[in-house]
């Protein structure tokens, strides 16, 4: 197990905002021990059914978290990106009940549990920060369900967008107005229960009536007060540090 702290520094900087933690906190994450990791697009991270040992950092890059129907469909209930915890739940959750897969190439870090149920225990502020950030996540599955179950096709593709922008500008990675988009349509489809021809469709509406610019990888909103109106993007469940 490696100590170099810099590859802790995406969990420190999401910590920051979460919670009023000081040096002793500080030192304490960035002496937590784990292992760094580099996984390629579409390979999975976690598997449902698995027994996890480590709770998994993202470090770089875009990783997506599903479930899977009987008949083998996918449900895509949230994104993730730079500095989210990946598995905090199994700190007291013993099998893992959904699956998380890299979206892009990806650089993870593994922290044994031992060692952060020990933090957690000896570093209050920190386990507050971690509470908060799961319950930020609940929030957040909350306004995925009603996303998918009572807004429309195109209201539900740019709220989903709204939040991945804003999410994605808290850690870092670009404004509102030009960022990464790591998405294929089938990946956005099977986050807001759409096909990839009704993504595609809804995806050049939003480009024709002036609200987005698309280029490879890619994604320029041009008019965001107009593009979070026609969503309905109230970031407010965010409450400010996810």
């Amino acid at each position: 197990m490696k100590s170099n702290s810099s590859h802790l520094q995406a969990l420190i900087a999401k910590i920051e905002r979460l919670a009023r933690v000081n040096e002793e906190d500080i030192s304490a994450l960035q002496a937590l021990p784990h292992r760094s990791e580099t996984r390629i697009a579409h390979q999975y991270i976690v598997r449902e059914g698995e027994r996890p040992t480590e709770c998994c950092l993202l470090v770089n890059g875009y990783a997506a978290r599903s479930k899977l129907s009987a008949e083998g469909g996918r449900q895509i209930v949230s994104f993730h990106v730079s500095g989210d915890m990946l598995d905090l739940q199994h700190l007291f959750l013993e099998r893992a009940d959904h699956f998380v897969q890299a979206i892009t190439d990806v650089k993870l870090v593994w922290i044994p549990m031992p060692a952060l149920r020990h933090l957690i225990s000896n570093r209050p502020t920190v386990g507050t920060a971690f509470w908060r950030d799961a319950l930020i996540d609940a929030s957040i599955f909350r306004e995925w369900v009603l996303n998918v179950g009572r807004r429309d096709a195109k209201t539900r593709i740019a709220h989903m967008l709204c939040e991945f922008l804003v999410r994605s500008e808290a850690a870092g990675l670009g404004t509102v107005e030009n960022m990464r988009l790591p998405f294929t349509q089938e990946q956005i489809g099977d986050a807001t229960g759409l096909t990839s021809v009704h993504v595609n469709r809804m995806l050049r509406e939003l480009t024709e009536e002036g609200l987005i610019r698309r280029s490879p990888g890619m994604l320029q909103v041009r008019n965001w007060p107009g593009f979070r109106r026609l969503a309905g993007f109230d970031p407010a469940y965010l409450h400010a540090a996810a």
